[in-house]
This record gives structure tokens, sequence and C-alpha cells, in this order.
């Protein structure tokens, strides 16, 4: 396995790759691997034959106030479970290779970015568009593997592969899930064991939802709610957004007579993050079921 530190040598084993006649694969990463990061790398493996993944902890989709000098960073750690896992290069630059001095241009899907996480993060995807942007301009893949717990980071990243006439496919890789059903993240490591308990709020919320529609609920109001009170049980959580929003185009859902995803997003307090909170998001797409048409046979 290659450690590439420069968009030089990245560019020359994608060359490589591709005069080669192989297929090529990106798995973006801001490191802190663990099981749902590999299961993207498992992806990639099944449809490409070079695996790269990128390991890059972007400034410029962090807040002032965010986490960005306390994120984990466990290199080392990182290249070990992508050698075990089968990855063919690890793309570890400094922000300096990836922002070179004077560096001013910045890439902005407006209208995808505006809600759910964007409203509470107004610079956080103009961060990751810019980011991301630059990744494939890199590493030229012939597709792009995201995990789809972070649902409205994938549409955007669809939307500007779409508008920039970017030559990438964009794959969506379901969500990892520890063993009681918490959504991986790098970020759980900030939360005590207490704390873990109540942050099952967010899955229990979205069996709720889904077995809300399962028995044919389909306001959104009445679903929010349901979602709002079983969130409202884990007593340190805070409820950034709980949103139904059309898959596609994130638009707003009034009821759910079509597939329509639930967004969540709760913070916990967190002596360990920087900020002394920790963020948390999930989401599941409901799908009503299609109403059986004429009586038993």
């Amino acid at each position: 396995m290659e450690l590439l530190r420069t968009v030089t040598s990245l560019r020359a084993l994608s060359d490589q790759t591709r005069a080669a006649g192989r297929r090529l694969a990106l798995v973006p990463t801001m490191g802190a691997l663990h099981d749902g990061h590999l299961a993207l790398v498992a992806a990639a493996r099944r449809r490409a034959d070079v695996v790269i993944v990128s390991i890059f902890v972007n400034p410029t989709q962090f807040g002032p106030t965010e986490d960005l000098a306390s994120y984990p960073r466990t290199l080392d750690a990182d290249l070990a479970k992508c050698r075990d896992a089968g990855v063919d290069a690890v793309f570890a630059p400094a922000a300096s290779e990836l922002y070179p001095d004077g560096a001013q241009t910045t890439v902005e899907v407006r209208e995808l970015a505006k809600p759910l996480c964007g409203a509470s993060r107004p610079h956080f995807f103009a961060g990751v568009a810019t980011v991301v942007t630059k990744l494939l301009a890199a590493a030229r893949p012939h597709l792009a593997i995201f995990g789809e717990k972070d649902y409205q980071q994938l549409q955007v990243v669809r939307r500007l592969a779409r508008d920039l006439l970017l030559d990438v496919e964009i794959v969506g890789a379901p969500i990892v899930r520890e063993a009681d059903g918490l959504a991986m993240s790098s970020r759980n490591v900030y939360l005590d064991a207490p704390l873990r308990g109540e942050a099952l709020a967010l899955v229990r919320a979205l069996d709720a939802a889904e077995a809300a529609v399962a028995s044919g609920e389909r306001s959104a109001a009445a679903l929010l709610e349901t979602v709002r009170k079983e969130i409202g049980r884990a007593p340190h959580a805070d409820l950034d957004y709980a949103e139904l929003r059309d898959p596609e185009t994130l638009g707003v859902v009034e009821r759910v007579d079509a597939p329509a995803v639930l967004a969540l997003a709760v913070r916990f307090p967190a002596p360990r993050a920087a900020s002394g909170t920790v963020r948390l998001i999930d989401n599941r797409v409901l799908s009503p079921q299609s109403p059986k048409i004429g009586g038993p046979r």
C-alpha cells in the first residue's frame, strides 16, 4: 500500500491506473476510521480495481467554535486498517497541498446546502463541496463512495458532480450501525457511557416514525411530533432539527405519500469535545406501503 502526500503523486497513480485500463475508486474520509469507513472501502473494492482512501481533516468545513483542533487524528491506526482492508493507496496531504497560499476559490451548491445541517452550520457545505471538488480533480477516479449517514452531503456531492460535468460516478453506501443501532461516527468517542446510552434516542425516534408510517400515518407534522417526543425522553438531548424532506431535492414534505427522508441532528454535552458538545446525525428513508388493491384471493 502506498502513502501519497502530494497531488502530483496522486495524479501519477491515477494516470497509471487509467492507462492500464483499470477502474479507480476514491473513498474520501477525515480519518479516525471505523467499521463504517471500512464498509465504504469494501463497497469500493467490489466496484473498482484500485482503491484510494483520502485522509484529510478539512479545515474549511469547521466553524470557529467547532472541533477542528480536537477532531480525532489517528493516522498510524488508520493506515493499518486500510492496509488490512486491501486499500491500494492512502492520500494524506498537508492542508497546504490542497489549499495553497492565496487560495480564494470555493464551490457552492446553493439550494441543497441551505436546509438541515446547512441551516445551523452555514459554512459547512461550502467547505465540503470545495474539498470534494479538489479531491475529485486531483484523483480523477471513475467513482467515489460516500456514506448515506451524511445524507445531505451525499446529495450535495451528487449535485456538484452533475453541475460541474465531472466524469465520476457518485455512489452512496448504506449506514453502518453499532450492535445497539447507533450510527457509527468518529465523534461517538466523545460520549461517556451514560450519554452513549442517551444517544440511542435518535434510533428510537427513527424506529417510532417508521412504525407510525407502517401503521398508516402520513402527516409529516404528526410524525415529527412523534420524533420530538422520543428525543425528549433523553434528558441531555438538544434537538437541532428533525425534518421530513424529499430524498432528492430536499424540499419540505408535508405528507409521506411517497418515500421521504427523515433527517435528525441532536447535540449532547461532551466535555471531551473542544466545543463542549457533540452533534450526532442520523436519517432514514420512510416508505409508505402501497395500498392493497382488491380483497383476499
